[in-house]
């Protein structure tokens, strides 16, 4: 396989992953953060990370609108719950393992 399919496969998927979330905005971020250690808001920096790497310029902001679909504020209104004690507790287990 070429290096240019190879991106064309690997761009397919990364959009299938941000259909996948957006399909299930029920998945918290601290679900994804407790189960797979990253969430939506680890996929904006590592997109605005890449961005910068060849030499674009895109925000923090404006690569969780790209990952969210909407602004993160508006998302956070709309879908983000507040993180139950039990959630914290496994988190901070988590955190404390790593």
């Amino acid at each position: 396989m070429d290096n240019a399919k190879k991106t064309e496969i690997e761009a397919a998927v990364f959009r299938r992953l941000l259909a996948h979330l957006d399909n299930n905005k029920d998945v918290q971020n601290i679900d994804l953060m407790i189960l797979a250690d990253f969430c939506r808001n680890c996929l904006g920096k590592w997109y605005a990370a890449e961005a910068k790497e060849r030499g674009e310029d895109v925000s923090y902001e404006e690569a969780r609108e790209v990952i969210y679909g909407m602004p993160y504020s508006e998302w956070k209104d709309k879908f983000q719950k507040p993180a139950t004690p039990e959630q914290m507790a496994a988190f901070e287990a988590k955190q404390k393992k790593s």
